[in-house]
């Protein structure tokens, strides 16, 4: 797993099992299940199934109706939640005038695969370290003879790199264009100080009216008030060695927005999540019912 991240493998997994899996959809990443291998797919599939009296003590059901409640419960939430309600900003912010769509961390992100026709307009920028990202675009050019003209990728290590130096360096990016950042996942696996720096780097980087959009773990994350299933994410990163760092209230979070020249436009808790992104679904699917994962808000900035 040198060169694979371990949760941007099951995140696509989740992806993928959820878009081949239901007629109505939360999020629909049609790219997902391409990235992974079948031996990936069913090793996910196999090892998530066998832990499911981690997840879910005393479950009696089959092993399908046991990795339908894994994933429905414990890993599609996040990463279909924060997809929806980043694309849909997205989608906004290029009708307002964004022409630049950076995506940090990107992972095992399938945008610039999928883009619709409106993301034409856009130069897609996917930053990323740079072992993850020579992995990813393996399994791209396995996959897709041709890369989109708009995309460029952009190795980096956002642990230990200053991002405003290193954006000023490569000349596709234009300063004076409105840019759209897209921070998923990023905040629990960076100290604060790191990822007080990343946003601060980007504010001197990206013009005013520029967005950023990203998820984070509230003040309860890691204490006895925290859900269950978010006690059993942190196990789980935490085993895969990419053990989460930070949390954050509210107030702290608009403090380090106001600091680095962000000012919060939208937030949304956990119950604003549900009702917003989870409800047509969960009409659709009254049997297996999801909810916005706990602990984690999601929030879009611009810059003043």
């Amino acid at each position: 797993m040198e060169q694979k991240s371990m949760t941007a493998l099951v995140s696509a997994f989740s992806r993928a099992y959820h878009s081949e899996n239901n007629d109505v959809k939360i999020f629909n990443d049609s790219v997902a299940r391409l990235l992974l291998s079948e031996q990936e797919y069913s090793q996910i599939e196999k090892s998530m199934t066998q832990g499911i009296q981690f997840f879910n003590p005393g479950f009696n059901g089959s092993d399908v109706d046991a990795l339908r409640w894994i994933v429905d419960n414990q890993l599609s939430p996040s990463p279909l939640g924060r997809s929806a309600f980043s694309e849909q900003a997205l989608k906004n912010a290029v009708n307002s005038g964004a022409r630049q769509y950076l995506i940090f961390a990107a992972g095992y992100d399938s945008f610039a695969y999928r883009q619709p026709e409106w993301a034409s307009r856009l130069h897609i920028f996917e930053l990323d370290h740079p072992l993850m990202s020579m992995e990813k675009q393996k399994r791209i050019n396995s996959i897709y003879k041709k890369k989109p003209e708009n995309l460029t990728y952009l190795p980096v290590d956002l642990a230990v790199t200053a991002i405003d130096e290193y954006l000023f360096a490569h000349t596709e990016f234009d300063r004076s264009k409105l840019s759209f950042c897209s921070l998923l996942g990023i905040s629990y696996y960076l100290s604060k100080e790191n990822f007080t720096n990343l946003i601060r780097g980007i504010s001197n980087t990206v013009c005013t009216g520029s967005t950023i959009v990203f998820d984070y773990p509230d003040q309860d994350t890691y204490t006895d008030k925290a859900g269950e299933s978010t006690k059993k994410q942190a196990m789980l990163a935490g085993g895969a060695g990419e053990a989460m760092l930070a949390s954050y209230s509210y107030f702290d979070m608009e403090s380090l927005l106001s600091d680095c020249g962000f000012l919060i436009y939208e937030h949304l808790e956990p119950k604003d999540i549900t009702e917003q992104y989870f409800a047509e679904y969960n009409r659709a699917n009254p049997q297996h019912t999801m909810s916005a994962f706990d602990n984690v808000n999601y929030c879009l900035a611009v810059k003043k």
